[in-house]
C-alpha cells in the first residue's frame, strides 16, 4: 500500500471518527463545508484524515448556534491571511447578541403562556377556554 493510501479514509470511516452519519458527510459536501475528495481507481471517495477536523469543527460551531453560513464564514476567516482573531471574535459576540435577542423573545413567549395558564381554570368546555380564545383574538392593527 502507498503512504497515500495509508493516509486516506473512506466516507464511513471519517464518518465514524466525526461521530456523525455518511449523509452529513455528503451533506457538507454539498453545502461547500467540506471539500470533495478524489476518487480512488475502485471509485471510493479517499478523505485525507483532516475532513474529521473539519467535520468537528462545523459539529462544535453548531453547538453552538452557528448557522452553516455563519460556519462556512468562520471557515473562510482561518484560511483568510487578511483576517484576524478580532474579526472571528466579532462573529462570535455577533452571535451572542443573536442568541440574547432569541432568549428575550423565548422570555416574552413564556410570560404570556404564563399569563393564559393562570386565566384558564382547566374546566369547562374548550368553547369557554381563554387560551383559546387569546388565540383567535383579532390582531389589533
Amino acid at each position: 500500500m502507498t503512504e497515500a493510501a495509508l493516509e486516506s479514509m473512506t466516507i464511513g470511516q471519517v464518518a465514524n471518527a466525526a461521530g456523525v452519519g455518511v449523509e452529513t458527510v455528503r451533506f457538507y459536501e454539498r453545502e461547500g463545508l467540506l471539500a470533495k475528495p478524489p476518487r480512488r481507481p475502485s471509485g471510493y471517495r479517499q478523505y485525507p484524515p483532516v475532513a474529521v477536523r473539519r467535520i468537528r469543527f462545523i459539529k462544535r460551531a453548531k453547538d453552538l448556534g452557528f448557522t452553516l453560513g455563519e460556519i462556512r464564514e468562520l471557515l473562510a476567516l482561518r484560511v483568510d491571511p487578511r483576517t484576524t482573531c478580532g474579526d472571528v471574535r466579532d462573529r462570535a459576540e455577533a452571535k451572542i447578541a443573536d442568541i440574547d435577542g432569541k432568549l428575550l423573545a423565548l422570555q416574552r413567549m413564556r410570560a404570556a403562556l404564563v399569563d393564559l395558564t393562570k386565566a384558564c381554570s382547566g374546566r369547562g368546555p374548550t368553547s369557554e377556554c381563554p387560551i383559546l380564545d387569546a388565540l383567535d383574538e383579532e390582531e389589533d392593527r
